[in-house]
C-alpha cells in the first residue's frame, strides 16, 4: 500500500468537490481510482487480521512480494514462491485462497464503480458540450449530396482508435459527415435491437454473494459522496461510520460459503437472471429512450425518435433444451408465469404511484368524452369498485381509472399465480376461466388505457414523466418481460420423425437412412398436407415425447401469453435445409403452422456452428428461400424477415480463434447477399461468449467490424454467464452497455467502410485464416499428447464438480474426448491455467507466413489493415487483450507439479510447441500495432490486467499445489484402496474449487 496514498485524504476530497465545476476529470479519475482502491485494500487486510490473525496477513504479503513487478510468475526465484506455499497446511491454503479471490471481488466493485462514475461524468461533459447548430429547414428531412470523399472506401469515417461513441457524440459526427436526414430516420425507424440472456455455465458467483457486492457497493458510494462534502466535522464522522459498515459487510462476506451448495435448478437459473431486470434494467430502459431522442433532437430537430422498444430483451434461461435434460416443458411454462408474475408486480406499483400522481380534478381541469365513457362502461364491469370509490374519486377522474387498471392488474396476476401453481409435471395445464374484461389478456390491452390517460392529458395541455416512463416499459417489456427463445439440437427432430414414421409405417425405408433431397421432397408434401401426422396418444420414446410436448406447450403459451411470448425454435447444429423444415413439419402438427392458410406463429432460426457448417449456411438458406410457401410464412410484412444464427463457440474450438471470425464474417457477408436478392430481410443473431475464445470481448468494437450492409439497424446478440454481472450490475454501466450497442449499430449500418468488398484482401484474409486453422488443429486434433496433456494440466476435471450450472459439461457420448467436451469448459480450463490457448493460438503463424512471402510490404500492408479495417483490427485487438493476460511462467509450473511422471517429457514437448507460438504471436502483434509492451494502446485495461496478474500469480501456485495434494489422494485410493493423507477427499476438492473461483474472478471471466 502507498503511504502518501493514505495519507491523501484532504487532497482528495479537495479533487473530487471541484468535480461538477472541472470537466477535465482524467487525472483526478485515476486519483480517485487509486485512492479507493488503497481504502479497499485496507479494508481487506483489517477484516483478514480480525478473522485469521497477522500470521495470515503476512503470508499473504509474503506471496505478493515473490511476483515479478510485471505481475507474472517470477522466472528465477519462483521455487521461493512454490516452496512457501508447499509448507501451508491445508486450512492455511484455503484461507489464503479465499482472501485473494475476496480480494478480487473487492477489486472488481472498485473498478465497476469507478467505470460507472466515469461514464456518468463522460455523458455530462458531452451534453454539455455546443453542438452544432441544428438544421431547422425544410429540406432537412430530403436527402443531400454526399462529397465524393465520404463515399471513397478509403476514407476513415468511423475513427478506430477513439472511445465508443455516445448518442451525445454520435449525431453532430453523423451530420458533420454529411449523412442525409431521410437515411438517419429510415434507419431510426426501423431500429431493432435484442439482447438474449442466457444460462451457460460460467456465472461462478453465487446470488448471495452477489446481493453482499451490491450492499458493499451502495457503501463505496455513500462513502463517495461523503468524502466530497462541505462540511468536514460531521463528514469524519459519518465517513468513519461508513468504513465501519464496509468492515461489518466484508467479514460477513468472509464467513459466507463462496462456493454454491447444490447444483442450481433451471428454476434458480431463472430467478438469477431475471434478478437484473428487477434490479436495474426495467427502470433504465426508458432513460435510454431518453438520452437517444434528446440526442437525436439536438441535432436533428425534425427527426422523429424511435419506437420505445427499439431495445428489447429475450431468454434461453429455462426455454434452452441443447444437451440440459432439465429444461422440460413443464419448466419452460413455470419459467414464462414466472417472468409475468414479476413484471405485474412492478406494473401494480406504478400504476399505484401513478394514482397518487395524477390527483387532477374536474373543478381545475377538463376531462374528454373518451375518458368519461370508458369509466361508465367499467362502473358495470367492477361494480365493487365502482361502489368504493365512486364517492372518494367521484372529481378524480384519472384516480378512478386507474383504480379500475389496478384492479384489471390485480386479477390478471391472480389468473398468473393459479397457472404457476399447477403440477409441475403437466405439460399444458388447463386454463382457469375469467370473465371478459375484467382482467388483461394481453399487454396491449393494458398499453391501450395507459394511452387513453395520456391522450386525455395531452389534449388539456398537460404531459406526465412517470406516465410516458410506464407506457415505455410497456411497449418494451410487455406481460412477458422478455422473449423465449427455444432451443434443441437438430438430430432430436430427425430421430423424433424417423420414429413417427416407422410406427406409421408411410417411408419406404427409415426416415434417417434417406438422402438429403429425399428427405426435403417429403417434408415440403407434408407441409403442404392437411393430414395429421402425430397420433393423439404418442406411443413413442420419451425423447420424441418431450420434442413434441415442447411444440404443444409453445402453442398454449402463445394463447396464453400472446405470440410474443415465444417464437423463435432455434436449431442448433443446423447444417441442411431438412433441419428446418423438420422442425415446421412438427410444429403443423400442434397448429403452430396451418397449411391452408401459409401462415405461422413460430419463427424457425437455424444455429450454424461448425466451419463446415458456416460455410454451408448460404447454400441451405437459398434452397429455403426458393422454396415458395416458405417467404409467404409472414405476410403481414412486405418483405419477410429471417433470423440466422451464427455460432462463435464451436466454431472456434473446430478452428482456432482466427479462422473462426473469418468464417463467420464470410458467412455474413454470403447471407447478406442471399437474402437480398430473394426479397428477405436478415436479422444475424451473434452467439458470442463471455471470453475471446467464445466470441466475446467489446461489443461495440465487434459491431463495427460486421461486414457492411449486414447490420442494416437489425442485431441480436447472446449476454452470457459473468457478463451479465459486469455488464448490468449497475444502472449507469447498464445504460452505456446499451447505449454504445445502440450507436455502433447505428454506425455500423449507416457508416460502412467498404474494406470488406476489396477483393485482395479478403483474398490475403482466407489465407491467413487457412493457415492459421492448420497450426491450430496440427496441436489441438494432430498432436496425440494434446488430450492427456489438456486432462492432466489444466483443471477441467475439478470444473465439473463445481455446481455452477444445471447444464452437464459433457454432450452424452459416452467418451471423454474433445468432442464431446463442450466449448465452454474447455476455454474456462485454458484459462485457468494461464495457457488462454483458444483465443490466440494458431495466430502468430499465420501471420509469420505471410509475412515471409515479402517481409517490409507485407508488414506495410498489415499494419494499413489495422489502422483502416475494423474487422482486421478487432481481431488483433482482442487477440492482443488475451496475450497480455497469459503468463507462461506459472502455465509451465502446472505442467511440472501436475503431469505425471511418466508424461513429463511428452508434455515438455507440448509446452515447448505453445510456448513458442505464444512468444512468435506476441512479438508479431506488438510488431503490427506499433506498441512496446501489450496494451499500450488501451492504458485502463492495461492498468487493470497488471493489477490483477499479481495477485492471481499466487493462487495459481495454490491452486496447483491443492490440485496435486487431491489427485495424489485420489490415485493413492484407486491404486491401494488407503488413504495416507491427513484430509480427506472433501477438504481437499473444497480448497481446489476455491482457487477457481478466485482465479475467475481476477481474470474476470470464466468461459
Amino acid at each position: 500500500m502507498s503511504a502518501a496514498l493514505q495519507s491523501s485524504d484532504d487532497a482528495f476530497r479537495t479533487v473530487t468537490s471541484e468535480i461538477a465545476t472541472d470537466l477535465d476529470l482524467s487525472s483526478p479519475l485515476e486519483f480517485y481510482l487509486r485512492h479507493r482502491l488503497t481504502v479497499v485494500e485496507e479494508l481487506w487486510e483489517v477484516v483478514l487480521r480480525q478473522e485469521c490473525g497477522q500470521e495470515l496477513v503476512d503470508i499473504l504479503t509474503q506471496l505478493r512480494d515473490l511476483t515479478s513487478p510485471e505481475g507474472q510468475a517470477p522466472e528465477v526465484g519462483g521455487e521461493a514462491l512454490v516452496q512457501v506455499i508447499e509448507t501451508l497446511e491445508l486450512g492455511d491454503a484455503i484461507r489464503a485462497a479465499r482472501a485473494f479471490a475476496l480480494y478480487f471481488q473487492l477489486i472488481n466493485i472498485v473498478e465497476q464503480h469507478y467505470e460507472q462514475t466515469q461514464y456518468q461524468l463522460a455523458y455530462e461533459r458531452s451534453r454539455l458540450e455546443p453542438l452544432p447548430e441544428p438544421d431547422e429547414s425544410p429540406d432537412a428531412l430530403h436527402p443531400i449530396e454526399i462529397p465524393q470523399h465520404q463515399l471513397d472506401p478509403f476514407a476513415a469515417v468511423i475513427p478506430l482508435n477513439q472511445d465508443p461513441a455516445t448518442f451525445q457524440t454520435l449525431f453532430p459526427r453523423l451530420r458533420q459527415l454529411n449523412v442525409p436526414p431521410q437515411m438517419i430516420q429510415d434507419l431510426t425507424d426501423r431500429l431493432d435491437i435484442r439482447l438474449v440472456f442466457t444460462a451457460h455455465p460460467t456465472e461462478i458467483v453465487r446470488h448471495t454473494i452477489r446481493d453482499k457486492q451490491r450492499r458493499i457497493a451502495y457503501l463505496l458510494h455513500q462513502l463517495d459522496e461523503l468524502e466530497a462534502g462541505k462540511n468536514r466535522g460531521l463528514r469524519e464522522l459519518e465517513i468513519q461510520n461508513i468504513r465501519q459498515q464496509l468492515t461489518e459487510e466484508i467479514r460477513l462476506w468472509w464467513r459466507t460459503d463462496e462456493l454454491h451448495q447444490f447444483k442450481p435448478t433451471v428454476l434458480d437459473e431463472v430467478d438469477y437472471a431475471l434478478h437484473y431486470f428487477q434490479e436495474v434494467l426495467f427502470d433504465a430502459i426508458p432513460l435510454l429512450y431518453q438520452r437517444f431522442r434528446l440526442a437525436l433532437q439536438g441535432t436533428f430537430p425534425n427527426l422523429q425518435p424511435p419506437r420505445y422498444n427499439f431495445c428489447q430483451f429475450g431468454s434461453w434461461v429455462g426455454s434452452d433444451r441443447d444437451g440440459n435434460p432439465s429444461v422440460t416443458s413443464a419448466v419452460t411454462w413455470q419459467t414464462a408465469c414466472y417472468q409475468r408474475s414479476l413484471v405485474l408486480d412492478r406494473y401494480i406499483t406504478a400504476v399505484e404511484h401513478l394514482r397518487n400522481v395524477l390527483s387532477l380534478s374536474m373543478h381545475w381541469s377538463e376531462v374528454l368524452p373518451e375518458l368519461l365513457s370508458s369509466l361508465e362502461q367499467e362502473s358495470m364491469l367492477f361494480p365493487e369498485t365502482y361502489e368504493e370509490l365512486a364517492v372518494r374519486y367521484r372529481q378524480e377522474p384519472y384516480r378512478l381509472k386507474l383504480s379500475y387498471i389496478l384492479e384489471r392488474l390485480h386479477n390478471t396476476r391472480d389468473r398468473n399465480t393459479r397457472l404457476q401453481q399447477q403440477q409441475e409435471k403437466e405439460a399444458t395445464p388447463p386454463l382457469p376461466e375469467y370473465r371478459d374484461g375484467t382482467l388483461y389478456q394481453t399487454g396491449a390491452a393494458f398499453l391501450e388505457d395507459l394511452q387513453l390517460i395520456q391522450r386525455n392529458l395531452e389534449q388539456t395541455g398537460l404531459s406526465c414523466y412517470e406516465l410516458e416512463k410506464l407506457i415505455c416499459q410497456v411497449e418494451i417489456f410487455g406481460f412477458n418481460l422478455v422473449h423465449l427463445d427455444i432451443r434443441q439440437e437438430s438430430s432430436r427432430h430427425s430421430d423424433a420423425i424417423n420414429e413417427i414414421c416407422e410406427y406409421l409405417q408411410i417411408l419406404h425405408q427409415p426416415y434417417n437412412e434417406l438422402s438429403e433431397a429425399e428427405r426435403t421432397a417429403w417434408l415440403v408434401q407434408e407441409l403442404q398436407t392437411r393430414r395429421p401426422l402425430v397420433p393423439a396418444r404418442m406411443p413413442f420414446s420419451e425423447a420424441t415425447r418431450e420434442v413434441i410436448e415442447t411444440l404443444r406447450m409453445v402453442k398454449q403459451l402463445q394463447e396464453e401469453f400472446g405470440e410474443a411470448a415465444c417464437q423463435t425454435y432455434i436449431i442448433s447444429m443446423s447444417r441442411e435445409l431438412s433441419d428446418l423444415l423438420e422442425v415446421l413439419l412438427l410444429a403443423k402438427e400442434v397448429g403452430l403452422y396451418d397449411p391452408v392458410t401459409g401462415k405461422s406463429s413460430l419463427q424457425v432460426i437455424p444455429l450454424f456452428e461448425t466451419v463446415e457448417d458456416l460455410q454451408n449456411a448460404p447454400r441451405v438458406m437459398t434452397a429455403l428461400f426458393e422454396l415458395p410457401f416458405y417467404t409467404r410464412l409472414n405476410p403481414t410484412q412486405a418483405e419477410p424477415l429471417q433470423e440466422v444464427m451464427l455460432g462463435y463457440s464451436d466454431s472456434n474450438k473446430d478452428s482456432g480463434f482466427l479462422s473462426s471470425n473469418w468464417e463467420i464474417h464470410k458467412a455474413q457477408k454470403a447471407l447478406g447477399t442471399v437474402a437480398r436478392d430473394h426479397h428477405v430481410k436478415l436479422r444475424i443473431f451473434h452467439g458470442r461468449g463471455g471470453s475471446v475464445g467464445r466470441g466475446g470481448g467489446p461489443a461495440y468494437e465487434a459491431i463495427l467490424a460486421q461486414p457492411g450492409r449486414t447490420t442494416d439497424g437489425r442485431i441480436k446478440i447472446t449476454e452470457q454467464g459473468e457478463v451479465l454481472a459486469s455488464k448490468y450490475a449497475l444502472p449507469e454501466l447498464a445504460l452505456y452497455n446499451l447505449e454504445t450497442i445502440t450507436t455502433a449499430v447505428i454506425q455500423s449500418s449507416l457508416l460502412g467502410s467498404g474494406f470488406d468488398d476489396i477483393e485482395p484482401w479478403n483474398q490475403i484474409m482466407e489465407e491467413l485464416a487457412a493457415r492459421s486453422r492448420r497450426h491450430y488443429r496440427s496441436l489441438v486434433y494432430e498432436q496425440p499428447d494434446l488430450v492427456d496433456f489438456f486432462n492432466q494440466v489444466t483443471p477441467i476435471e475439478e470444473i465439473s464438480k463445481l455446481q455452477i450450472s444445471s447444464r452437464p459439461a459433457r454432450r452424452k457420448t459416452g467418451k471423454r474426448d474433445l468432442g464431446s467436451l463442450r466449448a465452454i469448459p474447455w476455454v474456462f480450463s485454458w484459462t485457468q491455467s494461464r495457457f488462454l490457448l483458444p483465443s490466440w493460438y494458431g495466430v502468430g503463424t499465420a501471420l509469420q507466413e505471410f509475412l515471409q512471402e515479402r517481409p517490409e510490404q507485407n508488414l506495410n500492408l498489415l499494419r494499413y489493415f489495422y489502422e483502416k479495417w475494423p474487422f482486421f483490427r478487432m481481431v488483433i485487438s482482442k487477440v492482443e487483450m488475451t496475450l497480455a493476460k497469459v503468463d507462461l511462467q506459472i502455465a509451465h509450473h502446472y505442467v511440472q507439479e501436475l503431469a505425471n511422471p511418466e508424461d513429463q517429457e511428452r508434455f515438455e514437448r507440448v509446452f515447448s510447441q505453445i510456448a513458442a507460438e505464444f512468444q512468435l504471436t506476441c512479438h508479431l502483434v506488438l510488431t503490427i500495432t506499433n506498441h512496446g509492451r501489450l496494451l499500450d494502446g488501451d492504458p485502463e485495461l492495461q492498468r487493470s490486467v497488471q493489477l490483477r496478474n499479481g495477485t492471481i500469480v499466487p493462487l495459481g501456485f495454490l491452486q496447483v499445489a491443492l490440485l496435486k495434494r487431491l489427485r495424489q489422494y485420489r490415485n493413492q485410493t484407486e491404486t491401494t484402496g488407503l488413504m495416507r493423507s491427513r484430509y480427506s477427499k472433501g477438504e481437499l476438492l473444497r480448497g481446489a474449487l476455491l482457487t477457481i473461483n478466485g482465479i475467475a474472478a481476477g481474470m474476470r471471466n470464466t468461459g
